[in-house]
This record gives structure tokens, sequence and C-alpha cells, in this order.
């Protein structure tokens, strides 16, 4: 029996993908859990594993191309095996089915003209897009049909609709909007390359993380707060059980410690684990804690589900194998959704601090700053005034403001900060 392999969800969040290679031929025997193509999306870049194993029978969408969740991509199934592809005719009696689909208000594509009730199966196809095309080519005012596709039967895929835009096409549509591109509904000016200038395309992650961002400001109202925490206590612990947790399969990091405290203040803040939809304040059942993983072609932000589950030990075993996999593009598609809070550590590159932009629909989300040694002025027992050497650094937390007042959020960083300055050795 043939089975259909289909566009995973990479996160809540995300409605396409695109494939960036095959790693099967049609013809190729697979394993269950084998990979067989590697895809890239805002969220992750990851290669997906065959659901069943036998050969891979056909490949419906090309290397390059972006389609939606759910679309099938490829069939699997024994040698010889039909794919289920309609013949010709087939697809002929197939076309008024198609046109009624077209028509359908709740499959209307924005921008486009209207289609003729003779018009092919292949045309329709053609001119049925994504929700991120048709909403950048509503933005752009562009008319999906005057748009040359490369995906499936001439399919308008985003990369034929950011190039039509690079060339010009969306001043031709508006004039009004002749110097202008728009980037998440916000007009952004074109750059003119000089004389020595190299121009790059932006990769696919990164044109939606920056479309992501910029809907996260618009939305969000960011405020932060910033607290220095002296991580003495928890350098000492960390030098001291550093092997041991080594032998057991841990990783013992300053990072485990802040997940731990991060997930104990979240307990008592609830408000800072929640999501918002300007309606309605979501709280979370769940603490799904995102350990943001910077890499060398974008950034991702693995979950760890029901954190607050966790002891210490596993807590560093999971941040551990999460990063390695992130890196290696290993992740599953469940492992990079669900996210309620999440950390990300820029103090790995030496920045002091940082104002992080809030993930959505997260309402907050803690920056971690380099942690270093620092001359601090401390009070002995006789209330007299020294200088000792401190192991310091800054944590920054940023949250919207709709939501979480600034008490609350300041009272949620103090209990971060009294947890590592204190952190009970009986937890280790």
């Amino acid at each position: 029996m043939a089975h259909n392999v289909i566009m995973p969800q990479m996160g809540e969040s995300v409605a396409e993908g695109t494939i960036v290679r095959w790693l099967k031929a049609v013809g190729d025997s697979v394993d269950r859990d084998e990979p067989i193509f590697e895809i890239t999306t805002d969220k992750v870049d990851a290669e997906i594993p065959a659901p069943e194993a036998g050969v891979l029978l056909e490949i419906k969408v090309g290397a390059g191309e972006t389609v939606e969740v759910g679309v099938v991509v490829a069939v699997i199934g024994e040698a010889g095996e039909s794919t289920g592809t309609p013949a010709p005719s087939e697809a002929a009696a197939a076309e008024p089915e198609a046109q009624d689909v077209a028509a359908s208000p709740s499959t209307s594509t924005a921008g486009t003209s209207s289609t003729s009730a003779h018009a092919s199966a292949a045309e329709l196809r053609r001119i049925k897009s994504t929700p991120v095309v048709r909403k950048i080519a509503q933005a752009n005012h562009i008319n999906i049909g005057d748009v040359t596709g490369t995906g499936l039967d001439g399919r308008v895929t985003k990369k034929d609709i950011l190039a039509f835009i690079d060339a010009g096409g969306a001043a031709a549509a508006a004039p009004a909007m002749s110097t202008t591109t728009v980037q998440a509904g916000i007009p952004m000016k074109p750059v003119k390359p000089r004389e020595n200038d190299r121009v790059e395309p932006m990769s696919k992650m990164r044109r939606v993380i920056s479309d992501r961002m910029i809907e996260s400001l618009a939305y969000s109202a960011h405020v932060h707060t910033c607290f220095e925490v002296d991580y003495s206590q928890i350098d000492s612990l960390r030098r001291k059980y550093k092997s041991t947790y080594a032998e057991r399969g841990g990783r013992l990091t300053f990072t485990t410690f802040l997940a731990k405290a991060t997930i104990s203040a979240l307990q008592r803040h609830p408000i800072i684990n929640a999501s918002h939809d300007g309606q309605n304040v979501v709280y979370r059942g769940d603490i799904n804690l995102g350990i943001a993983v910077a890499l060398d072609w974008g950034l991702i932000v693995p979950v760890i589900k029901s954190a607050d589950d966790l002891s210490l030990l596993a807590l560093s075993k999971q941040i551990a194998d999460k990063g390695e996999r992130a890196r290696s593009k290993k992740l599953a598609p469940d492992e990079v959704s669900g996210l309620t809070f999440s950390i990300t550590n820029p103090g790995i590159f030496g920045c002091q601090w940082g104002t992080p932009i809030i993930p959505q629909p997260s309402v907050a989300i803690l920056g971690v700053g380099t942690i270093e040694k620092r001359a601090k002025v401390v009070t002995l027992p006789d209330g007299s005034d020294s200088i000792a050497i401190k192991t310091c650094g800054y944590i920054t937390l940023g949250f919207d403001h709709r939501v979480i007042d600034g008490a609350v959020a300041d009272q949620f960083m103090g209990d971060i900060k009294r947890m590592l300055e204190n952190f009970d050795e009986s937890a280790m």
C-alpha cells in the first residue's frame, strides 16, 4: 500500500516549508525513519524521515519549491506499485471540481483576477497560492496571475513573488509604491548597490525570521527590565558537580541553572508563561521552555516540553541533547512547537546585555548576558565595606506591557536573581 509523505508542521505558527534537497531519488529503497529530504522554515532546518519503509515511488515537489504544511510531497510504497496519480483523462474530469474550489470564498486568492470558467486545472493551481504568498501579493498590490510560477504546474511560490518584486513588478502594479517594497506590511526602501558591494539573497529562514520580528514589534508593547546577578554560588556548585553530572550523561552549565531558576519563577508568576490574542489571556498549563540555539545559517529554538517536571539532571540532558540535534538538523517537528517561554543567550558571544524581541504567541523572553568576573563592593560582618571579585552577569526580560505590569516583571526577575544567588545545593 502506498503511503503519502507530507510537508510536516515545524512549529505551531509555521504555514509552509521549502524543500532544500532530496536525500533519496525515485526508485531508491528507504527504511522507516530514514531521512529522505531536507526542509527549511522560519523555525528550523531539518531532515525529514520516511513515515514507512519501502521504495520512493514519486517525488511531487522538487528541491527549491515552497508548499503549505500538509501538502503531499512524495509517495512511498512497494516497487512497481501505482502512486495514485491520475491519468490525463482523469485529471481533465476533475477540472470542474477544481474550478469550484478556486471560486469558493474560503479559498479565493488575494490579488488575483477573475478566472475563466474554461481555465484548466493546471492554470487554477498556478494562481492558487499559500497564505504567505497571498499576503505579500496583497501588501504589494500584485495580481498573482501576473507572476510566473516555478512550482507544481506553474504554482506561484514565495520565492517567485519575491523575485517578481525585486525585479520591479510591484512598482508596475502600484506606481505609488514605486520606491519601496513591503516586508511584513512595512514599506522598505530599496538599497542601491555600489561598485564594490556584493549582493546575496536572504535565505528562506532569514527572510521569515525578519518578517516575524517586525510583526512581533508591531503587535506587542515591548518593555525591557535588566537585573545583575551574582553567579558566584552557581559557579562553585557547577565546578563541584560538573564531573558527577558528566558521568550520569548530563552537562552542567550556567544555562542549566538559569533554566531551573526561570522555571521556578514561572511557576510563581504564571502570567509570564501566558499567551495573549488581543482579547484573552491564556494561562498555559505546562511550562514548555525554549532555549535558543545560534546556527551559522540562522536561529532555532528547540522546546523542552513540561520542563517544570524535570530534575536539574534531566534538564541538563535535554538542553544538551536538543542543542546538538538542532545543529545537526535532527530535530523532530514536535520539538520546535508548543513554546510558552524562551531563553536566549547572546552572552556566549560577549554581549553584556540585550533587548530581545518576544517570540509570538508568548508574552515574554529572557535574555542572558556574558558571565564574567567583576570587582564588587561587599559589606563585611563588622559592617565595613571591602572590594571582592565576584562572578556576575546581566539578565534582561523583554515583556508585553499589555499583559504584564512592570512590577510583576521585576518581581519575576527578582525571584530568578534570588534563586541563582542562593541556589539550594540539595537540589543537585
